[in-house]
């Protein structure tokens, strides 16, 4: 057996001036462009899902979709998923214990403190935060892997190979 792995992104950066309710808020200028870098990052790397799971939520939807564009003809469908807006950690957990079943590499989307809380319960080591002091900054993918038993919802169960921000990256 394989050893099964869970991507982590969280959506890029958002228009906070467009003048609509939260779940409506699309990507700003550079959010679309950091989502790019971040699929073309995945797939130069060929770090390739077999699953997505994604918020529903209109900057998920976007970074997601953006992403998948440039994995190209490997990029499977997308499962939207509701429970991952607004989401704490139980919920997550749930997602992608479901979601993880039968699945070699999972990519879940979607928002903070979320995912930070995801991140942090699954990394057997505490991860890394940039500059300023966050862990899950927009666009950033964290990489999980889990040994030969899968995914599992644990705490400290999966080793952080890597987390990439488009800053960093």
């Amino acid at each position: 057996m394989t050893k099964q792995s869970l991507l982590i992104l969280r959506h890029a950066k958002s228009d906070w001036t467009a003048n609509m309710e939260d779940f409506d808020r699309p990507l700003n200028r550079r959010g679309l462009k950091d989502a790019a870098k971040m699929g073309k990052w995945l797939r130069k790397n060929r770090i390739i899902p077999d699953r997505v799971v994604s918020s529903p939520a209109m900057r998920a939807r976007q970074t997601i979709e953006i992403v998948c564009e440039q994995l190209r003809k490997h990029a499977p469908a997308i499962t939207w998923d509701e429970r991952i807006y607004e989401a704490r950690l139980g919920n997550l957990l749930r997602v992608i214990m479901e979601h993880g079943k039968k699945t070699e590499c999972l990519l879940l989307t979607g928002h903070n403190p979320g995912l930070d809380h995801l991140v942090n319960h699954l990394a057997k080591d505490s991860p890394p935060q940039n500059e300023s002091g966050k862990l899950m900054s927009t666009a950033a993918i964290a990489i999980l892997e889990f040994g030969e038993k899968g995914i599992s919802d644990k705490q400290g169960s999966a080793m952080l190979l890597q987390l990439a921000r488009p800053k960093e990256i």
